[in-house]
């Protein structure tokens, strides 16, 4: 008889634990820098369906689908689905994933408040960076709107006979 296949609860790709009782599909989105279509274009490459369960995985499918997550170009993710292009410092396509994104992404911000380009005062300011109005929203730190406040000495008009 054939033995079917254990799952496993969790799967460890790129420092992040993964819910082996999900499709893969579903399951790569829970990486940080990995969306709908990252993840279905990973799939696509290692030729692993998608509806397959992540806990189902062999050992060299999770190594597949790892080594694809870190170095996609070389794997044949088309250069327009990579998060960072032309990179600042060395000028190369990459996708970053996980905690250096958040890492990268205050860098950037560091950097456009260091130059004082437009974004960066913005950032600086607290106010919104692409171009929203700023009449209604945006009073997170503000505190909530008071209206108008009645003095307690101003008697109200009973509008009939006194």
């Amino acid at each position: 008889m054939a033995e079917t296949p254990t799952l496993r609860h969790f799967v460890r790709i790129a420092n992040t634990d993964l819910s082996g009782a999900k499709a893969v599909l579903y399951s790569l989105q829970k990486i940080k820098g990995v969306g709908v279509s990252y993840a279905n274009a990973i799939c696509k490459l290692t030729k692993i369906p998608p509806n397959k369960k992540m806990g189902a995985l062999t050992d060299q499918e999770v190594t597949k689908i790892e080594g694809a997550i870190k170095d996609p170009i070389n794997e044949g993710v088309p250069v327009w689905m990579v998060n960072r292009r032309k990179d600042y410092e060395t000028g190369t396509d990459k996708h970053i994933i996980t905690g250096d994104l958040g890492f990268q992404t205050e860098n950037d911000i560091r950097l456009m408040k260091k130059i004082k380009c437009y974004k960066g005062i913005r950032h600086m300011l607290g106010q919104p960076v692409r171009g929203q109005r700023t009449r209604g929203n945006f009073r997170k730190n503000k505190g909530k709107v008071m209206g108008v406040k009645r003095s307690t000495g101003a008697k109200k008009s009973s509008g009939g006979k006194t």
